[in-house]
C-alpha cells in the first residue's frame, strides 16, 4: 500500500509531513549536514573507480571530486582534457597524452604549475580559481593560451616567456607581460585595475577586455596598432579619448560608463558594433561621430537620456543608414 496516496486522500498532515521529512532524508546527498543542508563535506574520488576511453580525444571529469590525477596514461589519442571543479592537488601523470592540446583544471587546489614539459602539443591551459595564494611554474614551450584569472600569481616570469603565448587571463597584474609580443587577447575584466598600463610591447594585441574595473580614462593604447576589439564597459570613464592609433577597431564597448559626449572616434571607419548604453548621452548630434563608419550593423544606445526621445529609433535609422540592429532589436525593412 502506497501510504503516501493513502495519507493524501485521508488529508492526514501529520502522515503527510512524515512522508516529505522521509523523503527529504532520503535524498539529502553523502556527507551533507542535517542541520544545513548546503554545507557538504566531499570525499576524493578514486580513479579507478572511473572508466577512460582509451579511444575518446575530448574527456570531460568536471565536479567528480577527483583527488588525484591518475589512469590517464590509456587516453593517448586524447586532444582536450577537462577536470573542472574537482580535488586535484598536483599536476601529474600526463606525460603520455602526446596528442593533448587542452588542459583544463578550473577551479581545484592546484598551486604549482609542472610536469608538462612532455605536453608538447599543448596550446591552452585554463588555472581559473585555484587553491592557493603563490603561483610558481616551468616554461611550457608551445602553449598558446594561459589563464589565470582570479588568482593571485606572485611570480608569473618564467611562465610569460613563452613566445607562443598568444591569449592569456590574468587578475590585479598588468605587469611582467611586455616580453608576449604575439600576444593576441587579453582579458583583465572584473578587478580593481585603476588604470591602463605597461601595453606598449603588446604590438600584435587584436582584443583586449578591461571591463568592470577602476578605469576612469582612456590611455595606452598608442601601441596598439592592430587591436580590433576594445571592451572598456562598467568603469569610471567620462571622455572618449586616447584612440587616435586604434584605427582598425572593429568592436568599441564603452557601456555603463559616465560618458557625457560621443567624440574623438570620427577617424574609426573599420567601425561595425559600437556599445554606448548606461551612459548620459543627450545630442543627437553626437551620432555625426559615427558618419563615417560605413560597415557599422550594431548599435547599443539605450538607458541613454537620447532614448526618452519618442522617434528614438527612427532618429537612430535616419542618421546612420548602415545599422541593421538597434540595441537588443533588429531593424524590419
Amino acid at each position: 500500500v502506497d501510504r503516501r496516496i493513502e495519507s493524501e486522500e485521508s488529508g492526514d498532515e501529520e502522515a503527510k509531513k512524515r512522508v516529505v521529512e522521509k523523503e527529504e532524508g532520503q535524498n539529502m546527498r553523502i556527507g551533507e549536514s542535517r542541520e544545513n543542508p548546503q554545507i557538504e563535506v566531499s570525499a576524493p574520488v578514486e580513479m579507478e573507480a572511473l572508466i577512460l576511453d582509451p579511444e575518446a580525444e575530448d574527456i570531460d571529469l568536471n565536479h567528480m571530486r577527483i583527488g588525484k590525477i591518475e589512469g590517464f596514461e590509456v587516453l593517448k589519442k586524447a586532444k582536450t582534457v577537462c577536470l573542472r571543479q574537482n580535488l586535484i592537488k598536483k599536476i601529474e601523470n600526463l606525460e603520455e597524452l602526446k596528442a593533448l592540446r587542452e588542459l583544463d583544471l578550473y577551479d581545484n587546489e592546484i598551486k604549482k604549475v609542472e610536469n608538462l614539459e612532455a605536453l608538447e602539443e599543448l596550446e591552452l591551459l585554463d588555472f581559473f580559481f585555484g587553491g592557493g595564494k603563490n603561483f610558481t611554474g616551468n616554461f611550457i614551450v608551445q602553449l598558446k593560451s594561459l589563464d589565470l584569472l582570479s588568482r593571485k600569481p606572485q611570480s608569473l616570469t618564467k611562465l610569460l616567456k613563452s613566445s607562443k603565448l598568444t591569449s592569456v587571463q590574468l587578475a590585479k597584474v598588468i605587469e611582467n607581460i611586455d616580453t608576449l609580443t604575439k600576444l593576441d587577447s587579453l582579458f583583465l575584466g572584473n578587478n580593481k585595475i585603476p588604470k591602463l598600463q605597461n601595453l606598449d610591447g603588446l604590438t600584435n594585441l587584436t582584443v583586449l577586455s578591461i571591463q568592470s574595473n577602476r578605469i576612469t580614462k582612456i590611455e595606452g593604447l598608442q601601441s596598439l596598432l592592430n587591436l580590433r576589439e576594445l571592451y572598456i564597459s562598467h568603469n569610471g570613464i567620462e571622455v572618449i579619448e586616447g584612440l587616435e592609433s586604434n584605427k582598425k577597431l572593429t568592436t568599441l564597448d564603452i557601456a555603463a560608463n559616465k560618458v557625457k559626449k560621443i567624440e574623438n572616434i570620427s577617424h574609426l571607419t573599420e567601425l561595425e558594433e559600437f556599445w554606448m548604453n548606461d551612459n548620459l548621452i543627450e545630442n543627437w548630434s553626437d551620432l555625426d561621430e559615427l558618419k563615417n563608419a560605413k560597415k557599422l550593423e550594431t548599435v547599443y544606445l539605450e538607458r541613454n537620456p537620447l532614448q526618452k526621445d519618442p522617434q528614438y529609433r527612427r532618429k537612430i535609422m535616419l542618421a546612420l543608414p548602415s545599422v541593421r540592429q538597434i540595441d537588443a532589436t533588429f531593424i524590419r525593412f
